[in-house]
């Protein structure tokens, strides 16, 4: 951006890029929770952290990084849920009872 002054000189302003810090923080605990979802109770936790920060981050501009956070939470939602039934069936859990017919 130029602007001028009295003499009629340019002088040369630089505006500061705008980041999304909660959107950032959001997206790195996302990948965290990809990674890392399967350890039990860590796995929760940084799941909960990197949907909370990705959704406040949406709300704010820029958007992309909070917005991939959100798709990488919910993937990470469902890396989670698969990885507890995998081990329920591994031990053997009588789920039996669910299924009353």
């Amino acid at each position: 951006m130029e602007v001028y002054d009295p003499n009629q000189r340019p002088i040369i302003i630089r505006e500061q890029s705008r980041t999304n810090g909660m959107g950032i923080a959001g997206f790195v605990i996302s990948l965290i929770t990809i990674f890392l979802g399967w350890i039990p109770v860590f796995g929760w936790i940084m799941w909960a952290l990197g949907m909370l920060f990705s959704l406040i981050g949406v709300f704010r501009r820029p958007r992309g990084l909070a917005i991939a956070g959100l798709i990488l939470s919910i993937v990470g939602l469902v890396f989670i849920v698969f990885v507890y039934a995998l081990l329920a069936t591994a031990i053997g859990i009588d789920t039996s009872y669910l299924m009353m017919t």
